[in-house]
């Protein structure tokens, strides 16, 4: 196989055009931002390095299905799992569609390639029991009991309000003291507000009254390190394997596990999609729907070991 050939001027402007598109017309986060750049740009070093000749935005109107075909194949070849590849290719569209309405050429052969098929994973949400269990214990957890009040205070917002664990850890003195709801800032600049449980305010409560860094700044980090910088992501979801090591719990028990069981739980209650699509701040109702599939999955694991005709 060639190597891949660097953008050409014109090519590289065109995909920084683009990208800026989708960073402020469709309130891309960051983090999308970055991934569809590396795509976009690995499939046109990839097409230059198999055509012989840098892409350009002429010569994109060549583009055929076995064009996509062969950068598909080079991926799996190199280990992409069929997902990370379907995810890739559907950026790759978006752009040659954005590129194709530019520059009026008609690439709709070439965008009829079939990506790959796989089988979208469930989230795997702990049960009532294994959640209840797991917040008791994070109280006792740690020899210091401001730092297992703080992982307390941590796990009950995640399974409490359905919060990402950045969107956690973001939170500053001005977030507190909390009312019935909390305004949050999530993915791509959304806001949202979620209900605040009287048990989450309750378990900041205990943690504030113990930390031994009191808050002087509006934007001093609520939730501290152990010894006074904000606390990080991977000091939770190290705290958080313990637990569920001493516990028993699968390795699906991650701190972001308590967000899926959060939704779960609440669509288990009878809770609506719209509304768990809120509290969780997903842009598509899509994505929450994933949550539809663990409630049916649960229904028919019950089912099975109930029948009598099993």
């Amino acid at each position: 196989m060639s190597q891949p050939l660097a953008l050409t001027p014109a090519m590289a402007d065109a995909v920084a055009r683009w990208l800026e598109g989708e960073a402020a017309a469709r309130d891309r986060s960051p983090h999308t931002i970055a991934a569809y750049r590396d795509d976009v740009i690995g499939f046109l070093s990839f097409l230059g390095g198999y055509r012989g000749a840098g892409a350009t935005p002429a010569s994109l109107a060549s583009l055929k299905q076995t064009d996509i075909r062969a950068f598909a194949a080079a991926e799996r070849a190199r280990g992409l799992s069929a997902r990370s590849l379907a995810r890739r290719l559907s950026a790759i569209r978006s752009f040659l569609r954005w590129m194709s309405d530019r520059e009026g050429y008609d690439l709709s052969a070439a965008l009829s390639a079939r990506g790959p098929k796989y089988q979208r994973s469930l989230p795997r949400p702990l049960g009532t029991e294994q959640a209840r269990e797991l917040l008791d214990y994070a109280g006792q957890h740690h020899p210091e009991p401001w730092i297992a009040a703080r992982d307390t205070a941590v796990l009950t917002l995640l399974y409490g309000c359905g919060l990402r664990i950045s969107e956690a850890l973001a939170l500053t003195t001005r977030d507190w003291p909390m009312g019935e709801a909390l305004t949050i800032c999530g993915k791509g600049g959304r806001e949202r507000m979620v209900p605040v449980l009287p048990a989450a305010r309750d378990a900041i409560t205990a943690y504030l009254r113990l930390c031994p860094y009191p808050p002087e700044e509006a934007d001093d980090p609520l939730f501290r390190g152990a010894r006074g910088g904000p606390l990080r992501a991977g000091v939770l979801e190290g705290a958080m394997a313990k637990m569920r090591q001493s516990l028993g719990l699968p390795p699906t028990a991650t701190p972001h596990a308590l967000r899926h069981s959060f939704a779960t739980h609440l669509l288990a209650a009878g809770g609506d999609l719209r509304t768990i699509q809120e509290l969780l701040g997903h842009a598509s109702l899509a994505t929450t729907q994933v949550y539809t599939g663990v409630d049916d999955a649960h229904l028919m694991e019950v089912y099975r070991r109930a029948h009598p005709r099993r």
